[in-house]
């Protein structure tokens, strides 16, 4: 089990950012001056001083604080809640999730699952900002996001990508598909009865510390259907892996998918 960390507030995600010119010093003279390095910029963040990325001048910064000024008001209108913020590579990275108590489908008595989006944005290129929907299980503590469940939204950081001043009606659009496609999704899971070859698929995708919970939990439950799979496969990212490591994250994001897919071959 892994030991609970310090949990990420939605204002510690909102830290100030601004970019500078990319400066080098000429040493060749014997005064060093520094010059201005044509088509770069600096991406700062200004409480630590921390430098997250060296970009090109057509990236696009588009800050924490005005992602979650777009977005907010579209959770609110929509009675979403909070449930958790990650920030990664001294905030170079950073995810949020929201869930969604008013849309809900019973997979079995007392297991109840609620859609959730995943917001993500970044500073050094390495992640578009992005909307995925996926799925809360309301039965397990600790949270989960499964992967691309109703819809995925990607925007690259460019300064001709017109989407990103759109950012509210991405996220509201992305909300509107919840319902019907999310019902009909995990009751397609509940009615395919699990082929046993699949759990060997599953433990090949698992990082080696996951793979002995994982077959605990297997000893433990009555493996039925590709829903019990699921089950299996997210309680061991929440359960056993560390949730502020971006593998974990990362494996998260391909469970849902690969969990379909068998069910539909």
């Amino acid at each position: 089990m892994v030991s609970p960390q310090k949990s990420v507030t939605l204002s510690d995600t909102k830290f100030p950012v601004r970019e500078y010119p990319a400066l080098y010093v000429d040493g060749k003279n014997k005064k060093e001056t520094l010059h201005r390095q044509n088509g770069y910029k600096f991406i700062v963040r200004e409480d630590t001083g921390e430098i997250l990325s060296c970009m090109t001048d057509e990236y696009k910064l588009v800050s924490n604080d005005e992602v979650l000024s777009q977005i907010s008001p579209v959770m609110k209108g929509n009675k979403a809640v909070f449930k958790e913020a990650n920030i990664f590579g001294d905030g170079a990275r950073t995810s949020w999730t929201w869930y969604f108590p008013n849309i809900s489908v019973e997979v079995t008595k007392g297991d109840t699952l609620h859609p959730e989006i995943n917001v993500r944005n970044s500073y050094d290129g390495s992640l578009e900002l992005s909307f995925t929907a996926g799925a809360y299980r309301l039965i397990c503590a600790n949270g989960l996001i499964i992967g691309t469940i109703i819809d995925m939204k990607k925007n690259r950081h460019s300064i001709y990508n017109t989407n990103l001043n759109k950012i509210g009606e991405m996220i509201n659009d992305t909300i509107n598909k919840c319902n019907d496609v999310f019902v009909d999704d995990f009751q397609a899971l509940i009615e395919a009865e699990l082929e046993k070859k699949h759990i060997a698929s599953v433990v090949k995708e698992l990082p080696q510390q996951a793979v002995d919970p994982f077959i605990s939990y297997l000893g433990r439950n009555d493996m039925k259907n590709y829903w019990d799979l699921l089950n299996a496969f997210t309680w061991v990212t929440t359960h056993a892996l560390n949730r502020t490591h971006e593998s974990t994250h990362k494996l998260e994001n391909k469970v849902y998918p690969l969990i379909r897919k068998m069910a539909k071959a």
